[in-house]
């Protein structure tokens, strides 16, 4: 993905000079190999409270797993979180506070251009409107939805020049007038998708607020995290757990929260099926891991030996390639433990034929949950069956600050392990152009002081 997004959420004017700051308003099937450490325990009910916190203050955070992943397979790349009873090792630049008159930060003048990183001023504390902080951003996942906006190919485009990144993580370096009410100084927290919304209308109240017709969105209508320094609302920064490294917790600010409330939006019980249609992928891998936090039992769909045994390393229970099962649909019907299909898809692949072929093999009453973004796709949905099979379509978009917290605390219990990739924020245009040609595996995260 990534992102869902409605037009009114994501065109809002640019009314603040570019500084590098916001506006101050503004397949064959094959048996999965046996992993039990993957085998988590729930300590509640996956139907978690979707409750949103109110305007006052964070919600309160749960430990969801008390399980860890005792053992995973290596893999170049990877990090394995081993569970929050310890600290990640801390990076010094969490405890530097200084703010600097100018920092670097990776800018696309115009839609359709080259990103280019070079010095914008920093924004200093005299300059932080109410309710907002300034982030010493440390290192930010790249998502697509990122290449999205620089390129412009979607039907609603950025605010230009555009400052991308929303998978932030780093420390809170000051404090605008009454942002002590949320976070202090020294926080680590994350810069997600959602950079701010009302939180009083009736979106907000019932844990909507990415649907917030005021929905501000950092790196589309707001300067993100591809920089050093970012101003955000203070209500709206997730508080990062002290067992994960920024670097592993950045991809889980996008990647993990959207897989998490998708799986949430499905509303499954353990012991359900779920197929992960991309189950390899940036957000699939995760995918495959919090359903299986969740209890779930996971069908995974991609192509490819390598990306097979991966799924299947990270907890899948079956395996369908899509290229060499002949009938796709028939093939992860047959995956699931009756033969009827799963109980759900999520589809985290950009693809407008996986979603025609998931409506077909979930079972009677199961439903399709659309994440990935094709574009220029839509769904041909037979509605005599769909009512006569009760099949439902419940499209997830983005998760909101509980889910956010909810995502990195199972991440942080040991329940999730990023796949990723570390470079310099001075590759990005190199990194961009390799996503582009679709030869960037797995999830990539930018060190934005190099």
């Amino acid at each position: 993905m990534c992102k869902a997004c409605a037009a009114r959420t994501l065109l809002r004017p640019a009314t603040a000079a570019f500084t590098g700051r916001p506006s101050a308003h503004s397949a064959a099937v094959s048996p999965a190999v046996q992993q039990p450490a993957h085998k988590l325990s729930l300590s509640s009910s996956p139907a978690l409270a979707t409750k949103a916190a109110g305007a006052g203050a964070w919600p309160s955070s749960s430990r969801l797993l008390g399980a860890s992943l005792a053992a995973a397979t290596a893999k170049p790349f990877s990090t394995v979180v081993s569970g929050a009873a310890t600290k990640a090792k801390l990076d010094p630049r969490e405890t530097a506070f200084d703010i600097p008159a100018t920092h670097r930060a990776a800018v696309v003048d115009a839609p359709g251009g080259k990103v280019q990183v070079r010095t914008v001023k920093t924004p200093q504390p005299a300059d932080l409107a109410r309710g907002e902080v300034l982030v010493r951003v440390i290192y930010s996942g790249i998502c697509h939805t990122d290449l999205h906006a620089a390129i412009n190919d979607w039907p609603v485009s950025a605010q230009f020049p555009l400052i991308g990144g929303h998978e932030g993580a780093g420390v809170v370096v000051a404090l605008g007038p009454g942002a002590d009410e949320y976070v202090k100084v020294g926080d680590r927290v994350g810069i997600k998708w959602l950079a701010d919304s009302c939180l009083h209308c009736g979106f907000c109240r019932t844990g909507h607020e990415p649907n917030c017709v005021h929905a501000q969105t950092h790196g589309f209508s707001r300067a993100g995290s591809f920089q050093e320094y970012a101003v955000s609302s203070a209500r709206h920064v997730t508080p990062i757990p002290d067992a994960l490294p920024l670097d592993a917790a950045a991809p889980l600010l996008c990647a993990g929260v959207t897989v998490w409330k998708a799986i949430k939006v499905a509303e499954l019980t353990p012991g359900q099926t779920v197929a992960i249609v991309g189950s390899s992928g940036g957000l699939g891998h995760l995918a495959v891991q919090y359903a299986k936090s969740a209890g779930l039992r996971v069908i995974g769909i991609d192509t490819g030996a390598e990306k097979a045994a991966l799924s299947q390393s990270l907890g899948a229970d079956a395996f369908v390639d899509y290229k060499t099962c002949g009938d796709l649909v028939a093939a992860v019907r047959a995956a699931s433990s009756d033969g009827l299909g799963p109980d759900a898809a999520i589809v985290a692949a950009s693809s407008a034929e996986s979603y025609e072929q998931a409506i077909e093999y979930v079972r009677p009453t199961g439903v399709l949950v659309p994440v990935g973004l094709p574009p220029a796709a839509s769904v041909k949905l037979d509605v005599f069956w769909s009512v006569f099979n009760t099949k439902r379509v419940v499209p997830s978009y983005v998760g909101n600050r509980q889910d956010a917290i909810e995502a990195l605390q199972i991440a942080a219990d040991g329940g999730v392990r990023v796949i990723y990739k570390t470079q310099r924020l001075s590759e990005l245009p190199d990194i961009y152009e390799r996503m582009h040609k679709g030869q960037v595996a797995g999830r990539v995260v930018v060190d934005c002081s190099l």
